[in-house]
């Protein structure tokens, strides 16, 4: 039986693929990839939110009122505005952050790109930017569209993730291993 974080990337991969096609006819991909960004900000920002995308309690009637009213008080529309209640009339809103996801890769693949998640401890300089997409433009032998998180909790170092790949440079994940280490040693 296929595991169900499967199925929710095939229909997150379907669902993007149909916005991108959209996008793409509407000559707008950079500006809904920009939009969705947003949506997955507020998503980020608001525990309300997330539990009402999470949660399979609400009713896709709620689900639909709740997502139109959001959109239009935050001026999501076009595009991305249609495409979050269509999402939420077939129930579908949990995977919004795998949709989001999986359109930015689609979308770098059709700029040559290859899409990179970084999470850091803190924000990086713009330098450090550089730094960090030469080391993965030399890494993935292509351009990189950076999506840059800040999860104070990883304490230090890197973890980054290209497709299927993670880099996991964190200090959180290198104090864990010691620790694990010194358990087994007593």
């Amino acid at each position: 039986m296929a595991n169900s974080g499967s199925m929710i990337s095939g229909m997150a991969e379907r669902y993007a693929g149909s916005l991108f096609d959209l996008a793409l006819e509407a000559k707008s991909v950079e500006k809904v990839e920009a939009t969705l960004g947003e949506v997955e900000d507020l998503i980020n920002a608001n525990a309300d939110l997330k539990r009402l995308i999470e949660s399979p309690v609400f009713s896709a009637d709620d689900q639909f009122r709740a997502i139109d009213a959001i959109a239009r008080k935050a001026g999501i529309e076009g595009l991305v505005g249609n495409f979050l209640r269509v999402v939420a009339r077939n129930r579908r809103l949990f995977a919004v952050p795998s949709m989001i996801a999986a359109y930015r890769r689609v979308a770098a693949a059709h700029r040559g790109e290859v899409a990179a998640e970084v999470t850091s401890a803190h924000e990086l300089t713009a330098e450090q930017m550089r730094e960090l997409n030469a080391s993965l433009k030399e890494v993935a032998g292509k351009d990189v569209a950076i999506k840059l998180n800040v999860d104070p909790a990883i304490l230090g170092g890197l973890i980054v993730k290209i497709g299927s790949r993670q880099i996991d440079t964190s200090l959180r994940t290198k104090l864990n291993s010691l620790k694990l280490a010194l358990k087994e040693v007593g």
